[in-house]
């Protein structure tokens, strides 16, 4: 497994027509930055074409997913002055990265052990087939930082529907892996590492008896009977919301308080 000079933060190993996508900040539990998007988002461009490449299986190094955004460089730019239109690009950068995987031609399969926190949770909604650990923990953790779960949002509506998403934007809810499950976020649970491996096997077997054209044509005409609203447009009023939410007061307040490692001002507990 090797990463190129240009992409340090993905790991990219290709296995005949699979290539696993590896998140590669272990020690930061493989939280988001602005190189890892665009590393994600190059990789997928590359290869749309390319249908020598039958499956994508994203994983995250180090035992967990994706603990989603890197907060400490969000609470360096929420502190710093004239960065709005910096923090609008990045969302939409990153809402790009999530439409580009969510249309990719190849099947997507995501791997999810240890944690699947907000942008992690939103590539685990654009996956085709979710394989999680019964014990991995998943969540829309944005608005308890003072954070707008933007560029996701509309994945996870068009994933699990209105009323569940509803639920786990407006509250920080963490489920498990059989939660995720049976809420239709995942696909399947496996109760433990050799399990999951297992699983991702058999997922990439069943994928690689389809037609590669036919998974192509077929994800392309599901994703177009989706929904009416342009996602393009959708999107972009996400990343002016996200970047609204960073540099206001519940976004300082919540990104300072996660370096600082102390819960932010609006938490307490219900009496």
């Amino acid at each position: 497994m090797t990463s190129s000079p240009a992409a340090p933060q993905i790991l990219l190993k290709t296995r005949g027509p699979v290539l696993e996508l590896w998140l590669n900040r272990p020690e930061q539990r493989n939280a988001m930055t602005a190189q890892m998007v665009q590393e994600i988002l190059s990789c997928f461009e590359a290869i749309r074409g390319d249908r020598t490449v039958r499956v994508v299986v994203m994983r995250g190094a180090g035992g967990t997913f994706c603990a989603g955004a890197d907060l400490k460089a969000l609470a360096r730019a929420s502190q710093a002055e004239g960065t709005a239109d910096a923090l609008r690009a990045n969302n939409r950068q990153f809402a790009q990265m999530l439409e580009t995987v969510n249309a990719a031609p190849q099947a997507v399969v995501a791997a999810v052990e240890g944690y699947a926190m907000g942008g992690g949770f939103g590539l685990a909604c654009v996956s085709d087939i979710t394989l999680a650990r019964s014990d991995a923990i998943f969540a829309m953790t944005e608005v308890t930082r003072g954070v707008v779960p933007a560029a996701i949002s509309p994945f996870v509506v068009r994933r699990i529907g209105l009323t569940a998403a509803r639920r786990f934007a407006v509250s920080g809810a963490r489920l498990d892996g059989t939660q995720a499950r049976d809420c239709g976020l995942a696909h399947q649970c496996a109760p433990d590492a050799v399990a999951l491996d297992q699983a991702v096997t058999e997922a990439i077997n069943a994928i690689l008896k389809c037609a590669p054209n036919a998974v192509a044509a077929t994800k392309g005409l599901m994703l177009r009977a989706a929904g009416p609203t342009p996602l393009a447009e959708l999107l972009d009023e996400a990343a002016s919301s996200f970047a609204a939410a960073v540099l206001g007061p519940e976004g300082r307040e919540g990104t300072r308080a996660f370096v600082e490692k102390r819960a932010p001002s609006w938490v307490v507990e219900a009496k």
